[in-house]
Order: structure tokens, then C-alpha cells, then sequence
């Protein structure tokens, strides 16, 4: 089972990666050069809401970015407005502009047409299904991980439980 595990949490990351090779090519086909791969999965994440800062760099991730400069630099280049917060002024608020909701609709476009040739392929919906639930279950057994109290000898009782 180690084998197995370990090779899971290296494919997660390779399909990170290669998720981002994905964008970067879709941006660089339409000639796209004022956004990076990374800058553009951050507008894909912030899609239609309007959320913190904090919260954006919790449901994203960004390997080896730093979200603030990149918001920064979205928000130079026109794809990202912030604001203050109406209730806590230490809060940044950040939504799409328009030019970042145009990106995002090509960014839908192009997960559409892979939905599209996945479901031509080989690949069920049952099997992403499959594929999600197991995700999911490792996130929440490793932030349970990171927990306090559950570090060292605390992992060993939940790894049997588990």
C-alpha cells in the first residue's frame, strides 16, 4: 500500500503541473501573453463570487506562486478588482473584471471540450467519480494530519483506524 500511496500524492502533483502546461498553452494559442498559467487558474478559482483574499488562496492551489503578488499583477494588468471589506477594512475583497471574466469563459471553454473528449474516450463519469472520492478522503485525512495533537505517535492510531 505504501507504493501505491506514494505514487498517488506524485500523480496529484503532475497533474497539477501538467493542468497548468494545459492553460498555459491555451493561453499561449490565443495569444495571450499579459497572464501567466498560474494567474489564470487564480481567475478560474475566483470565477463568478466575490471572496477574500484568504479565502481565494485556501480553495486554490498554486504551486510555487505567491497569490499576493499575483493579485497584484492581475489587478495591474485588468482582470481582478479589489475593494475593502464594507464590515472589516483589513479584509481585500476580490472579484473578475470584465476582461477576467472573458478569460474565464475561454478557460470553460477549453475544460468543456476536454470534458467533452474524456467522454469519448475510455474514461466513465463513474471513474472521475471514483477518482474525486478518493481525493477528497486523502485532503481530509491529511488535514486532519496536520492537526495538533495528531502529529507523531496520534497518526499512528489513525492510520489504523483509517
Amino acid at each position: 500500500m505504501q507504493v501505491e500511496y506514494l505514487e498517488v500524492v506524485a500523480l496529484a502533483e503532475r497533474l497539477h503541473r501538467q493542468f497548468l502546461d494545459v492553460i498555459q498553452l491555451e493561453l499561449d494559442i490565443r495569444g495571450i501573453r499579459d497572464i501567466n498559467n498560474v494567474q489564470a487558474l487564480i481567475l478560474h478559482n475566483i470565477g463568478d463570487t466575490e471572496m477574500t483574499v484568504s479565502e481565494l488562496m485556501w480553495r486554490g492551489c498554486y504551486l510555487g506562486s505567491n497569490v499576493s503578488y499575483n493579485l497584484k499583477k492581475l489587478t495591474e494588468t485588468g482582470y481582478v478588482e479589489q475593494t475593502r471589506s464594507t464590515h472589516d477594512k483589513r479584509v481585500t475583497m476580490v472579484r473578475l473584471s470584465t476582461k477576467g471574466k472573458e478569460l474565464c469563459a475561454l478557460l470553460k471553454e477549453m475544460n468543456d471540450r476536454h470534458v467533452a473528449s474524456l467522454s469519448q474516450g475510455n474514461l466513465k463519469s463513474e471513474d472521475l467519480a471514483i477518482c474525486r472520492q478518493t481525493l477528497r478522503s486523502l485532503q481530509q485525512f491529511w488535514s486532519r494530519a496536520v492537526e495538533p495533537g495528531m502529529l507523531g505517535a496520534g497518526m499512528l492510531g489513525m492510520a489504523k483506524v483509517a
